[in-house]
């Protein structure tokens, strides 16, 4: 078989991409943002006990039990990898949160559930690993009630970048990123309006007083002990040619983007209209707002500082 020109690996051998890697930490990590971005996704939401959430997709359902835990929501959650639905699903009995959590098995363009029962949307990174983000939009809208809120955290691209340097990274990321004002456009033409977005790449806010490099080295993102139990994992999933790839990709990528920073992290948000939206939805674009004060849940024991691409320091619940 032909060598593979971006890391020799042979051609049809699964390399696995940094979102792959990450996914087989023995220690759960929040998505992008860390828990910052799951408050400010809370209090621009108005998310409030007995709301209905979604998160898509669901990983191993630490935002998710994030929102049910804090808020008291009704957790729902889609995720299109068998691997990692069934390792949520473990992390979940054991947290005895099974029964308040529901994760289940499902495409990102074909979600499970009929029109407009949920009060709240949130794409995660992931959401076009294998699905075009046109036909996932469309779905996180159809299934979100009118008045609701449609959330996407994603990485964009903060520069332009030729067709083909995009479809390169997206492989060895995990994901396609897309220049902001094309999540923006998908997100109208799907009936969402009001959007607000905020830069979570590398700026300081109120909400998120320090900041950490936007692009962390898989070797600074884990302990010794912890790469060793992921590179353990990744061998009997992919083998150590496609690991050994993966590796000098992970590397090639994080030089790339941490040189010329191309790539960043943002939130899109927006409300579902129609002809009849729901009476207490916000008129106006939400405006940018801080951490919660009133009515916020309390400060967690671990404090955790948010990696915008990756995760966080912290582990998760």
């Amino acid at each position: 078989m032909p060598a593979d020109t971006h890391g020799g690996a042979r051609a049809g051998v699964k390399i696995p991409s940094m979102l792959d890697l990450v996914h087989l930490s023995p220690r759960p990590l929040f998505p992008p943002g860390g828990i910052e971005i799951c408050r400010q996704i809370a209090l621009l939401t108005g998310m409030k006990k007995g709301g209905e959430v979604l998160v898509i997709p669901s990983g191993l359902a630490v935002t998710l039990e994030h929102f049910v835990r804090e808020y008291g929501v009704v957790g729902s959650g889609v995720e299109d990898d068998p691997f990692l639905l069934d390792r949520a699903e473990e992390r979940l009995r054991v947290n005895t949160m099974l029964e308040r959590v529901h994760v289940q098995a499902g495409e990102m363009d074909a979600l499970p559930f009929r029109d407009g029962i949920f009060d709240v949307v949130i794409a995660e990174l992931g959401l076009t690993s294998r699905v075009s983000a046109e036909s996932a939009v469309s779905e996180m809208v159809r299934v979100a009630k009118l008045g609701a809120s449609v959330v996407l955290v994603q990485p964009v691209w903060k520069a332009p970048v030729d067709s083909v340097r995009r479809e390169i990274l997206g492989q060895h990321l995990g994901c396609r990123p897309m220049m902001v004002v094309e999540w923006k456009r998908l997100l109208r033409d799907a009936g969402v309006e009001d959007l607000h977005t905020e830069d979570w790449s590398d700026e300081e806010t109120a909400f998120r007083p320090q900041i950490t490099k936007p692009f962390p080295d898989f070797s600074e993102l884990f302990t010794f002990t912890e790469k060793l139990r992921i590179l353990r994992r990744a061998r009997r999933r992919w083998g150590w040619v496609a690991v050994g790839t993966a590796l000098a990709r992970v590397r090639e990528v994080h030089n790339l983007l941490t040189q010329e920073r191309v790539l960043g992290l943002d939130l899109v948000m927006g409300i579902k209209r129609g002809e009849t939206a729901m009476e207490d939805a916000p008129s106006e674009p939400v405006g940018d707002v801080g951490a919660p004060t009133d009515g916020a849940p309390d400060e967690e024991a671990e404090q955790v500082t948010g990696l915008p691409l990756f995760g966080d320091e912290g582990e998760a619940p």
